[in-house]
């Protein structure tokens, strides 16, 4: 046996050796933008996309950009989570303020303090600046703000001036990020915006520019300065002059010119954000932070083929223990929207099994926007049926609180509403009520939105983010890029010369070492037959 053993040994090192001179292994390199790329690669950004010519200053733009990716995953992110210099604190300031979320924070240098609203529903920036026609924001310093303490005796609201910051500078109409460049005379000129929002007549315009935002870290590394694009809202419209964001509003989007994709951009941190709603009306906002460990999640989904909103697919609405299939729902996750609203079918079945399983009157209250309201009291409150949504992957999400309550002129509370409203879209939005009660994830770099029930505390029990690069080399390091990224391979390739072959050997020195590799292979199966013979 033992004698068997080193026969079997011996010729496997030959074999080995002999294979090792004689099988190399020939791959052809083909660079990414060479012409046969070209025809064999679809074009990355479809029609709007042009494919590099070899040493324009397009293609060096492209090959530097996978560069800094590239060593970016090998550095890892610098911080674990960041929020606005002057905290983490989200509030809603209720009806006055269109009943949305805000945090405060400082822009320029000097630094100037804005309270904007929070909108994962689009992608921009924004502040009232340089105005033509602006939200009056002397009106909202009011007695009923100061005391809940939420504006500090020295604080207004804010007022953004780009020629007083040391930091900004105007976006060129040639800039990438510039989507209004073809209407530009110079591609020197600044840049304009116009964005159009989902409330009737609600708009922001201006020029883009780009200046300093300031954070801190959650794990104590002080003060932090972050350049990103800002739009110098000189004029607003709609719901913008009637209490709705009235200092600005963050843009959390999906696109390349909101915060969170200029933070992961230059690797702050993760390419992902976090928010908590509290019942009370506060919460916090984390850049960087994937959620906990034992939290939910489902994929989000892409609309006409792009990831452009945080968009999941719901297929089931539970009231109590009634539920309704809902095949291809989808619905957008939206902080910039104060309520919850599905299509019309889906609300009067909804709307009718709830009114069915309450048990309390019907009543009207003048100013509620809703539909189905109950009578109520302090002492006689009903049972309220629990609503459950249920995502894909067979995630089950239980809304915390599906009713909002009315009051009475004297402040008592005067009955509820179920908190939902019809849309005469085939998207549905699911709102700020009904994330409330729950630590929301929106995790960009794995394309999955995540939630766990929580009291909205400090970040301590969130996932950490490793500062050490990981060791998963294939995940891509911003999975939601642009157009060009996302057709293109996920890792970039050296520049090589398409066709070359290794010298030293050519397909003749394989062909005439084939017959003892066959030998070889030969022998290690009689020896093996002969070892289990004699065993």
């Amino acid at each position: 046996m033992a004698y068997l053993g080193l026969l079997t040994s011996i010729l496997t090192l030959i074999c080995l050796a002999q294979s090792s001179e004689s099988a190399t292994l020939s791959l052809r390199l083909v660079h990414r933008f060479s012409d046969e790329a070209r025809v064999s690669v679809s074009a990355p950004g479809g029609d709007g996309w042009r494919w590099p010519s070899r040493g324009s200053m397009g293609y060096y733009r492209t090959l530097l950009r996978s560069d800094l990716q590239r060593q970016k995953r090998r550095l890892g992110v610098r911080y674990q989570a960041l929020f606005p210099d002057e905290g983490s604190d989200t509030f809603s300031l209720g009806n006055d303020f269109g009943w949305l979320h805000y945090t405060w924070i400082d822009i320029g240098t000097p630094n100037v303090s804005f309270l904007v609203a929070l909108d994962s529903g689009s992608d921009l920036l924004w502040v009232p600046c340089d105005c033509i026609q602006c939200a009056p924001l002397s009106g909202y310093h009011s007695s009923f703000v100061c005391q809940f303490q939420l504006f500090p005796r020295d604080k207004d609201l804010g007022m953004y001036n780009p020629a007083e910051s040391s930091t900004s500078r105007h976006l060129p109409c040639s800039h990438e990020l510039c989507q209004l460049g073809s209407s530009c005379k110079a591609d020197k000129q600044p840049c304009p915006y116009n964005i159009s929002y989902y409330t009737e007549n609600t708009y922001s315009s201006g020029l883009l520019v780009e200046d300093k935002i300031y954070l801190t870290s959650s794990d104590g590394h002080g003060s932090i300065q972050a350049s990103v694009i800002i739009g110098c809202g000189r004029r607003q419209g709609g719901g913008y002059l009637e209490g709705m964001a009235p200092d600005g509003l963050l843009g959390l989007g999906l696109g390349e010119i909101s915060v969170p994709s200029f933070l992961s951009k230059v690797g702050l941190v993760k390419n992902s954000f976090s928010i908590c709603f509290k019942e009370d009306n506060s919460g916090h906002i984390y850049f960087g932070d994937e959620g906990v460990p034992s939290q939910k999640s489902t994929p989000f989904v892409p609309l006409d083929g792009k990831y452009i909103y945080y968009i999941i697919e719901v297929d089931r609405c539970c009231v109590g223990h009634k539920c309704f299939e809902q095949s291809g729902l989808q619905a957008l996750f939206d902080t910039g929207s104060s309520f919850t609203f599905v299509p019309q079918d889906i609300y009067k079945r909804v709307s009718l099994e709830f009114d069915k399983q309450v048990n309390a009157s019907r009543a009207d209250f003048d100013g509620y926007p809703f539909e189905y309201c109950y009578k109520s009291s302090p002492v006689a409150m009903p049972d309220i049926p629990n609503l459950t949504l249920t995502f894909a992957v067979n995630k089950s999400f239980l809304v915390v609180d599906p009713i909002f309550n009315a009051y009475g002129e004297q402040g008592q509370l005067a009955g509820f509403c179920l908190a939902l409203q019809p849309t005469t879209d085939i998207l549905a939005t699911i709102g700020q009520n009904f994330m409330t009660g729950y630590h929301v994830a929106f995790d960009r770099e794995n394309l999955k939105l995540g939630w766990s029930r929580s009291d909205c505390g400090d970040l301590g029990s969130s996932t950490k983010v490793p500062l050490t690069p990981e060791k998963q080399p294939n995940r891509p390091e911003n999975p939601l890029p642009t157009n060009e990224q996302q057709s293109s391979p996920g890792h970039a390739v050296s520049p090589a010369e398409a066709g070359r072959a290794p010298t030293g050997h050519n397909s003749s020195d394989v062909s005439q070492k084939e017959p003892f590799l066959h030998f070889c292979l030969l022998l290690l199966l009689m020896t093996q037959f002969t070892v289990f013979s004699v065993g």
